[in-house]
């Protein structure tokens, strides 16, 4: 039975972007008989509002995408990252990095935009030092010259069957967890998605870069591995993203102005926006 989700971070309010994603993870969970999941992912800590995950339940209400379960809720699963971590641990295949927060913090949310710059691996081969690690704050990063050792390069296949092979120069020393951040994007992304059986992740294009490393973390600590569906994205007229730190219009002030929610779920699958919005060239 196909299991596909919808996985948003409460830290702000859901625009078309988000409805467009969720309604296509819904179709293809729907025509298969299969389950629709929702999971939270709220390990920014200082962004999530409470809020926010009532205003995401209402506006799927809205545009009736319904879920078939509990919503999974990253804060509540700290202690299973924290297994993920140590198993990568015990193999040598996570170091710790000492690195400053404003070095390491984009690492921690999911990529947007052109590809980040790479690590330098300032830490990599320093000695292990308990007391140093007990002292200082750190984060925990990816061997990932070892760990491409042990699976070799990770592949995956998208929904209409094409399959691509990463090569290194796709897979960083990516930050895994961190002192205030039990495990990252990437990290948690896994875990969730084969605790929760998803064999269907559908997201955005612009996620796309992160399927190399989600794939290597799936070998490494033996999780099921999902197929893909990258699509288009919402965008405004000019070629300008959306994003809730640019004001995007929201779902909640649609729904506050009278929308049939339904109705532009529906026109969504069909690709047919709303006046200003397109979707990107893939």
């Amino acid at each position: 039975m196909l299991t596909s989700r919808f996985a948003p971070s409460p830290t702000g309010q859901l625009h078309l972007g988000h409805a467009y994603s969720a309604a296509l993870a819904h179709r293809a969970a729907r025509e298969a008989g299969g389950n629709f999941l929702l999971r939270i992912e709220d390990l920014d800590r200082t962004r999530s509002r409470p809020e926010f995950v009532s205003g995401i339940e209402d506006d799927l209400r809205w545009l009736g995408l319904d879920w078939d379960a509990v919503p999974l809720v990253q804060s509540r699963r700290e202690r299973v990252y924290a297994v993920a971590i140590e198993r990568l641990r015990a193999r040598g295949l996570v170091y710790p990095c000492f690195c400053t927060r404003s070095d390491i913090a984009a690492a921690l949310n999911a990529p947007h935009g052109p590809a980040k710059p790479r690590y330098p691996g300032t830490c990599r081969n320093l000695p292990d030092d308990p007391g140093l690690r007990a002292a200082t704050p750190h984060s925990w990063r990816l061997n990932a010259a070892k760990a491409i050792e042990c699976t070799g390069l990770p592949g995956w296949t998208e929904i209409d069957g094409t399959h691509f092979t990463a090569t290194a120069d796709e897979i960083d020393d990516e930050i895994l967890a961190r002192k205030d951040a039990p495990a990252s994007y990437h990290l948690a992304c896994v875990v969730d998605d084969s605790a929760s059986n998803v064999d269907l992740v559908v997201r955005g294009m612009d996620l796309r870069a992160s399927t190399p490393v989600q794939r290597l973390l799936q070998m490494l600590l033996g999780l099921s591995r999902p197929r893909y569906g990258h699509h288009r994205l919402v965008v405004h007229d000019d070629g300008r993203r959306l994003a809730k730190r640019d004001l995007a219009p929201t779902l909640g002030a649609m729904r506050e102005a009278g929308i049939d929610g339904r109705k532009l779920a529906a026109e969504l699958l069909e690709e047919r926006l709303p006046a200003g919005f397109r979707l990107a060239q893939a």
